[in-house]
This record gives C-alpha cells, sequence and structure tokens, in this order.
C-alpha cells in the first residue's frame, strides 16, 4: 500500500473508511491487490458515515463530528486534496425543536430522488434531505414528528437513523431503521411514515417497541425481500417489510452488527456474529464471515486469511460493505483498527491496513 494523493481512473474503486480519529481514503484499480491511501482527514475528529456521488463531477461526502464545531457534512470535489467544512452547521435541527444534533450516521447519494439528492441519518433519529450535492439538509418534519417518537430510546450507540433505504424502482417508497426506534416505510416520498415490525421481537419493558435493529439491506434482484440483523436476530421480509422471518438458523449466534447483500446477485448475503450482549466479540474469539446464498436458509463461514484463534474484534453495522465490481469485494473494519478486504467474494481474506484507529464505518464506491 502507498500513501500519496488519489487519483483514481474510471473504473476503479474508491474506499472510504470513517474512524474515531478522522477519515482514511484508499483507491485500487479493478484487481483491488494494491491499493493507495490518504488520511487522516479531519484527524482527530469522529466519522461515522461518507458517501460518494458520481453522476457529474465526483464528489465525496464525509459526515464528521468535531468537539469545538459538532456534526456537520464536508465535501471534496478533488478525491480528499481539499475540503469544504461547513464550519457553521450544514444539518440542523430548527430552532425551537429541543434537539441538538450529535452525529450523522448515514449519507446515502439518492440519484433515483433528483441528480443532487443526497438523504442524512443522524442521532438523535431524524432524516434529513439535500438537493444540492450534501451543501445545505432540511429535516422530514413528518418522521421527525412522528407520534411513535415518545417510545423510541437511545440504543448503546444512541438514538440513530442508521439505515436509509430508497426503492430503486419506486423513489417514493423509502425505508429508514431507527436503534432503538424500529422500521418506517415511506409510500409517499416523506409525507407520512408506517412501522415495518410485524414479526419483529419486541421490547419486554416498552409496549410497542421493537427491539434494535442493527442494518437493513435491499435483496439485490428482488427489492420487495430486505435483510435485517437486529439486536437480536436476523430477520428477512418477502413483502416489503409487511412482515418478517428469522433466519439466523445456522449462525453461530442471532447478534451483530452488519448486514451486506451481495450487488447483483440475488439471495446472496453477508453477516458477521458476534456473542450478546456485552460481550460483542466474535464467537470463541474466531472471527468469520457468514454468507448466505439462499436467503438465509443456511450459512457458510468464510475465513480464509482471517484469524484462526484470539480475534476478539467487532465489526460495527456501517463497518461492511461491498463493491459493485466483478467478481465482488468485500470489505470491513474492526474497532481494533484492522481493514480487511477480499477481492473474491469473501472466499479469502487480507489485511488492507493494521494500525488505524476505532473503525466506524467502511463506505465503497466505482469512479465513473
Amino acid at each position: 500500500m502507498t500513501k500519496a494523493k488519489l487519483r483514481p481512473n474510471a473504473g476503479d474503486l474508491l474506499l472510504m473508511v470513517g474512524t474515531a480519529k478522522g477519515a482514511f481514503l484508499f483507491s485500487s484499480d479493478r484487481s483491488r491487490e494494491k491499493f493507495a491511501m490518504t488520511g487522516p482527514h479531519f484527524p482527530g475528529q469522529s466519522v461515522w458515515s461518507a458517501a460518494f456521488i458520481g453522476n457529474g463531477a465526483a464528489r465525496i461526502l464525509i459526515g464528521n463530528k468535531s468537539e469545538h464545531w459538532g456534526a456537520m457534512v464536508s465535501r471534496s470535489d478533488d478525491f480528499g486534496a481539499t475540503w469544504n467544512d461547513a464550519i457553521e452547521g450544514n444539518v440542523k435541527f430548527p430552532s425551537g425543536s429541543g434537539v441538538a444534533l450529535n452525529a450523522i450516521w448515514a449519507l446515502e447519494a439518492a440519484t433515483s430522488l433528483g441528480d443532487d439528492a443526497v438523504l442524512a441519518g443522524v442521532d438523535p433519529a431524524a432524516l434529513f434531505r439535500s438537493e444540492d450535492r450534501g451543501e445545505t439538509f432540511r429535516l422530514n418534519e413528518a418522521l421527525f414528528n412522528h407520534p411513535d417518537r415518545q417510545r423510541w430510546n437511545p440504543g448503546f450507540g444512541g438514538l440513530c437513523l442508521h439505515s436509509i433505504l430508497v426503492h430503486p424502482e419506486n423513489p417514493k417508497r423509502m425505508y429508514a431503521a431507527i436503534s432503538s426506534g424500529g422500521i418506517y416505510r415511506t409510500e409517499d416520498g416523506g409525507d407520512s411514515w408506517a412501522t415495518c415490525v410485524n414479526g419483529l421481537r419486541v421490547h419486554p419493558d416498552v409496549p410497542g417497541a421493537t427491539l434494535c435493529p442493527h442494518k437493513l439491506r435491499f435483496d439485490a434482484e428482488n427489492p420487495a425481500r430486505m435483510y435485517l440483523q437486529n439486536h437480536p436476530g436476523v430477520y428477512r421480509t418477502d413483502n416489503e417489510g409487511r412482515s418478517w422471518v428469522t433466519i439466523e438458523n445456522g449462525l453461530p449466534s442471532d447478534f451483530g452488527f452488519p448486514m451486506v447483500a451481495h450487488p447483483r446477485r440475488g439471495e446472496t448475503i453477508y453477516t458477521f456474529p458476534l456473542t450478546a450482549d456485552a460481550d460483542r466479540v466474535p464467537p470463541g474469539g474466531i472471527p468469520r464471515v457468514w454468507r448466505s446464498r439462499d436467503a438465509g436458509g443456511s450459512w457458510q463461514p468464510l475465513g480464509k486469511g482471517l484469524p484462526e484463534r484470539d480475534g476478539y474484534f467487532t465489526v460495527l453495522r456501517d463497518a461492511f460493505s461491498a463493491d459493485s465490481l466483478d467478481p465482488a469485494g468485500l470489505y470491513f473494519g474492526t474497532r481494533g483498527g484492522q481493514l480487511y478486504g477480499s477481492n473474491d467474494e469473501g472466499e479469502s481474506w487480507r489485511a488492507i491496513a493494521e494500525f488505524l484507529p476505532p473503525i466506524l464505518c467502511v463506505k465503497t464506491a466505482t469512479v465513473s
């Protein structure tokens, strides 16, 4: 791996890695054998989210948090050589709302909503939308004022809206997952929201509240099908979230944070099980990515190149992602600062970086 200014070519892979002490950018050609790296960008700041806008001029968005200036979305149009920081804050709750922004948990370039559309999920749980490629954002009032809000409870990481899905064929249909608030669907572009929790385990102490969603993903071929890593439980829906069934049989644990879907192959998903609840390490100290090729009907461990023992690290909900190349690449980062990658759909793994700060998010993009 080399440390240099990034100059990716069309078709190259871009990895955006957010950590507890800044962001790191990696690029590679389609072989994904060697990586160039820059960083840390925003040293000392926590970076929970990142996104890439590839239509028109390339733009990287980073959801960073300064202890002095607070949380914001920063932008780079030259692959991290320079940044346009919104020091005054470009994601804000309305004055008088009684709510202060803690962190930006999710950033999604939502081009199906418009060429310049970006969605942001934040803590405390709320959804924001940008129409200018991440320069300014406005609050989705309908979800923020939802009557369920009074029973949303913060998870261990806060009250965060962490998963945003836009239906690929019907952009008025979107989903938002909130920790610990549940899963919500809109059919009218965000003017109203309904819960999608039938079949999920409920909170024993809070009537009507579900246990904490950790990551929500679409199936690559069938958007009526989604997959959920929950706390606890692993689930699938085949009817657009109207009901859920468990698919955890065959996994060593029903607890974990990430869920990743293959970018092209339907019914193929990946997760990273952890022991619940206080331990949050791989069962037996043997870290493995687990893959299903039949929509959760069965699971296989993938561990070639990963530690065979004493691997007591955690992979968070947004620290595992796939690229869109063929064969698909997979990447995950750990709370111990290791960044692992696979260029063969998880059959084998190798360390891309080993001594980063605790990794909070890993996002991929193919440079166009």
